[in-house]
C-alpha cells in the first residue's frame, strides 16, 4: 500500500508539473511555447517546456576564434574569457534561454531562440567591439592617445570603462541618442590628460579600427563622456557590447542557421501526436497479447510518461526535434523489460508454479537480460553526447540525452510500478484466471499442483 501511496503522489506532482498551462501561446495538444509567463503556486512557477531552436525558431552562429596571437598556455582562458563576454551580451540583449557551449578548442556555438534577424544577432555577437580613442599627429594621421599612468605612458581603451555603467541618453539639443560612458579611476587620470591636451582639437573614438565619432574637446573631461553621432539601434549595441566587454580575441562568424517559429510550431504539434499514437499503439499490443499483465505495464508506461516529461521540464532539458524522438522511443523501450519479465513469467506458470512464485522468478531471470540491454544503451547515450558535444551536433546532443533519461526511469516504472500494479490486480480474485494472462493451461496447473490429463483410449489394430 505504501508503494501505491507513494507511486500515486509521483504521478500527480508531475501530472501538475506537465499539464499544459492556458496562458501564453498555447498549441491544441501540447505545450505552452516561449512567452509564457506560466502558473505560480506560492514559490513555485509552472513554466512551460524549453524547446530548442529547431522547434521555436531562431538563430544559430558558430564563431571561430583567431589564437594565432596568442600563446599555447593561455588559448583556453582566452576561449573562456570569449565565451563570458558573449554570455554576457546575449543575456544583456534580453534573448530567451540562449544555449552557448564551447566546440572544440576554438569554436563555439550560440542559439538564439526567437532572434531571426541574423544580421542583427552577427552584430551583437561577431564583433570585438574594442574600443579606442585617438588623437591626431602632425601628419593629420590618426594614432592611441595616451596618458601617463604610473610613470608609464598608457592608451586609453575601453578596457578602463566601469562594467554595466554605459547607457544611451538622449542628452543632445537635438534630441539624438548618445552613448554616455564612463571610466575607473584609472582611465579618468589618463582620460584627463588626454582631453586637457586636445581641447579645441577632434578626439577620435573608434570601435574595432573603424571611427564612430570624433568630436571636438570642448573642456577637460576625467570620468565620464558621451560617443555622438549614431543611430539608436546602433547606440543601444554599443551600449549593450561595452557593458559586456570586448572579446579578447577577435572571432569570426563560420555558419549561420535561421529556423522559422511557425516550422517549428508545426513540428511539435506533429511530434506531440506522433508520440499520443505511439503510446496508444504500445498499450494496445500490451493488453492484446499480455492482458492482465500488460494492463499494469501498460499503467507503468503511462506513469513513466508524465514522470519522464516531467523531469524534462524540471532539469530542464531543451528539447530539440530529435529529442521529441528520442522520448517517442523510449516509449517502445519502456516496455521492453516488462516483456521479458513477462515471458518468463509465462515459462514459469506452465511449470506449474503459483503466479506470485512465476512472477518472481520471471522478475529474477529477466534481470540479468534487462541489465545488459540498458547499461548497453546507456553507454551508446554517452557516447553519443560526448561525440556530439566535440563536435558541435546539438540533435545528437539532445537525442542522447533524452533517450538517457528514458531508459532510467524505463527501469524504475517496468520494475517497481509495474510489479506494484500487478500485486493490486492480483489482490482481486478474480484475477488469477489464466486467460487474463494469455495462457490456454488447465487452471489445475496454477498454484503448483497438476493434474494429470485424461485422455481417450486410443483402439488398437487388429493384425
Amino acid at each position: 500500500m505504501k508503494r501505491l501511496i507513494f507511486i500515486l503522489v509521483l504521478t500527480a506532482l508531475a501530472i501538475f508539473v506537465v499539464w499544459p498551462q492556458r496562458p501564453g501561446n498555447y498549441i491544441p495538444g501540447g505545450d505552452a511555447l516561449p512567452g509564457n509567463p506560466g502558473i505560480h503556486l506560492g514559490s513555485f512557477t509552472r513554466q512551460g517546456a524549453k524547446l530548442g531552436l529547431d522547434l521555436q525558431g531562431g538563430t544559430q552562429l558558430t564563431l571561430q576564434a583567431d589564437l594565432t596571437n596568442v600563446p599555447a598556455d593561455q588559448q583556453s582562458s582566452a576561449m573562456q574569457g570569449v565565451l563570458n563576454v558573449i554570455e554576457r551580451r546575449v543575456n544583456a540583449y534580453g534573448v530567451a534561454e540562449p544555449e552557448i557551449q564551447m566546440l572544440g578548442a576554438d569554436r563555439i556555438i550560440v542559439q538564439l531562440p526567437g532572434l531571426k534577424d541574423t544580421e542583427e544577432a552577427k552584430r551583437l555577437i561577431g564583433q570585438t567591439a574594442k574600443l579606442e580613442f585617438k588623437e591626431r599627429d602632425a601628419s593629420g594621421q590618426w594614432i592611441p592617445a595616451t596618458g601617463q599612468l604610473n610613470g608609464q605612458a598608457i592608451a586609453l581603451t575601453g578596457a578602463y570603462l566601469v562594467p554595466g555603467r554605459q547607457q544611451v541618453t538622449f542628452a543632445s539639443r537635438a534630441g539624438l541618442p548618445d552613448v554616455a560612458f564612463e571610466f575607473n579611476s584609472d582611465g579618468a587620470q589618463v582620460f584627463g590628460q588626454i582631453t586637457q591636451r586636445l581641447i579645441q582639437k577632434p578626439l577620435g573614438i573608434f570601435l574595432d579600427g573603424q571611427e564612430i565619432s570624433a568630436p571636438t574637446v570642448q573642456a577637460v573631461l576625467t570620468n565620464t563622456g558621451v560617443i555622438t553621432g549614431l543611430t539608436l539601434d546602433q547606440a543601444r549595441l554599443l551600449a549593450l557590447q561595452l557593458n559586456a566587454g570586448a572579446l579578447p580575441v577577435p572571432v569570426s562568424i563560420q555558419s549561420e542557421t535561421t529556423v522559422d517559429a511557425t516550422l517549428g510550431a508545426d513540428s511539435v504539434h506533429k511530434s506531440i501526436v506522433a508520440g499520443e499514437l505511439a503510446l496508444l499503439v504500445v498499450i494496445a499490443f500490451m493488453l492484446l497479447y499480455y492482458r492482465l499483465p500488460g494492463l499494469a505495464a501498460s499503467g507503468a508506461l503511462i506513469v513513466y510518461a508524465f514522470v519522464t516529461l516531467s523531469l524534462f521540464k524540471l532539469i530542464p532539458v531543451t528539447l530539440t526535434l530529435a529529442g521529441i524522438a528520442g522520448f517517442i522511443l523510449s516509449v517502445g523501450m519502456a516496455v521492453d523489460a516488462n516483456i521479458l519479465i513477462f515471458e518468463r513469467m509465462k515459462e514459469e506458470l506452465r511449470s506449474g508454479k503459483t503466479i506470485a512464485a512465476a512472477i518472481r522468478a520471471g522478475e529474477d531471470r529477466a534481470w540479468p537480460s534487462i541489465r545488459d540491454s540498458n547499461t548497453s544503451t546507456l553507454i551508446t547515450c554517452v557516447v553519443l553526447y560526448f561525440f556530439g558535444q566535440q563536435f558541435g551536433a546539438t540533435i545528437i546532443m539532445g537525442f542522447a540525452l533524452v533517450l538517457g533519461i528514458g531508459v532510467v526511469i524505463s527501469l524504475f516504472s517496468a520494475i517497481f510500478v509495474t510489479r506494484t500494479f500487478l500485486e493490486l490486480l492480483l489482490s482481486q480474485s478474480w484475477a488469477h484466471s489464466p486467460r487474463l494472462f494469455g495462457m490456454q493451461i488447465a487452471p489445475s496447473q496454477i498454484g503448483g499442483v497438476t493434474t494429470p490429463s485424461r485422455r481417450p483410449a486410443v483402439a488398437g489394430t487388429r493384425g
